[in-house]
C-alpha cells in the first residue's frame, strides 16, 4: 500500500499518512524504527505495511516509496 504523509512530528517521529483510498492512518515511531527513514515531510510519498482491516487497519512500517 502507498500513501502521502499528511502529518509528521520531528520530535516524536510519529505522524499520519493519507492512503490512496483517502483514509488517514496514524503511525508511531515503531513504524519507522527499522527503516532508513530519519525524516519525512508533508506531501512525501511512502510505502506502507499494515495489519488488520477496516476500523482495525494499522500501520506497522513506513518506508520510502521508490520507483523501480
Amino acid at each position: 500500500m502507498q500513501g502521502t504523509v499528511s502529518r509528521y512530528d520531528t520530535e516524536t517521529f510519529s505522524g499520519a499518512v493519507l492512503t490512496d483510498r483517502g483514509v488517514e492512518l496514524p503511525f508511531t515511531v515503531h513504524a519507522v524504527a527499522d527503516t532508513p527513514v530519519r525524516h519525512l515531510r508533508v506531501g512525501q510519498r511512502v510505502r506502507l505495511e499494515t495489519t488488520g482491516s477496516g476500523a482495525e487497519l494499522a500501520i506497522t512500517k513506513v518506508d520510502f516509496a521508490t520507483e523501480l
